[in-house]
């Protein structure tokens, strides 16, 4: 019996080690604001976000850009490129890069819980394909849900074709998020780090059209790692 229990704690011992490594060979990104910092783990199953995100991240592109929309218990977005010398009040939000990237939308594996870092876009009314901005993003903060709300959702989500997996319902009841985007958008990340960072600056007071009253700005971004698969 003893040779049996040595052996199960070794292998649920090389296990765990094996599940740290595959989490600690994610891209890790800091974002390092005016509230303090934000570490987020970008996920290989969207590479082309991934790799996008690096690279600007790389080359100092979201440095001294701001939280130029949040909304409470919602999220909070960021990356234009205008928003770095905006005017107080100035409204933000229609600052690109010049390209937009392939929808990689990886719902049950990757969706709009509490934490999640995906990517802003136009409406389908004008991006029937759902293409990615090349720049903006977004980090969902989102409600909590009882079970109620979570059947509600759930159907919601049936009406658009979406299946609402045990895992999904498990992670919004548990922490909270914004179920309703899921299917629209690209999840590419997940906060890591400073998710309290994120609370904070989802409740600052906002204008009326939903940018801080105080400037949140980025004050740089530090790639940290990058996975295996990522240029």
């Amino acid at each position: 019996m003893r040779k049996h229990t040595y052996f199960l704690f070794a292998c649920i011992f090389l296990l765990s080690i094996s599940t740290a490594a595959k989490k600690e060979r994610r891209s890790i990104v800091r974002i390092e604001t005016s509230e303090g910092n934000i570490r987020v783990a970008l996920w290989d199953f969207t590479p082309q976000h991934r790799d996008n995100f690096l690279r600007l991240a790389t080359e100092g592109f979201y440095d001294g850009t701001l939280f130029h929309r949040c909304i409470r218990d919602f999220m909070i977005q960021g990356g234009d490129p205008k928003s770095k010398d905006a005017a107080p009040g100035a409204l933000l939000g229609e600052g690109e890069i010049g390209y937009t990237l392939p929808a990689e939308i990886e719902v049950p594996y990757l969706f709009h819980t509490r934490g999640a870092l995906a990517a802003a876009r136009e409406p389908d009314e004008v991006n029937p394909e759902r293409r990615s901005s090349g720049c903006q993003f977004y980090i969902v903060w989102g409600k909590m849900f009882n079970s109620a709300d979570l059947k509600k959702a759930r159907a919601s989500m049936a009406e658009r074709g979406i299946e609402m997996t045990a895992d999904m319902y498990e992670s919004y009841r548990q922490r909270g998020g914004t179920p309703h985007l899921d299917g629209a958008y690209t999840v590419f990340g997940e906060v890591i780090e400073g998710l309290d960072v994120v609370e904070k600056i989802q409740a600052v007071e906002t204008d009326l059209n939903d940018r801080p009253l105080q400037d949140i700005r980025v004050l740089r971004t530090v790639v940290e790692q990058r996975s295996k698969k990522a240029k």
